[in-house]
């Protein structure tokens, strides 16, 4: 188990490979602004993608990320 800021540390650095730092550092105002409920939001994010469609994403997205 990693620590707090550990896990911090690298969902940052997702969010800035992911969209850049601009963008990352827009999406944590974004949370930060707004009342944010994750479980509700959790709920509503995927309600068009099947549970298979979602794993077979993650897996290719994992692929990608060993092969950088």
């Amino acid at each position: 188990m990693i620590t707090d800021t550990e896990i911090k540390v690298k969902g940052v650095e997702a969010l800035i490979n992911t969209l850049g730092e601009v963008e990352a550092e827009r999406f944590i105002s974004l949370v930060m602004r707004e009342p944010f409920d994750y479980t509700k939001w959790q709920r509503t994010l995927w309600v068009d993608r099947s549970v298979s469609e979602l794993s077979t994403k993650a897996m290719q997205l994992r692929k990608k990320s060993k092969l950088q």
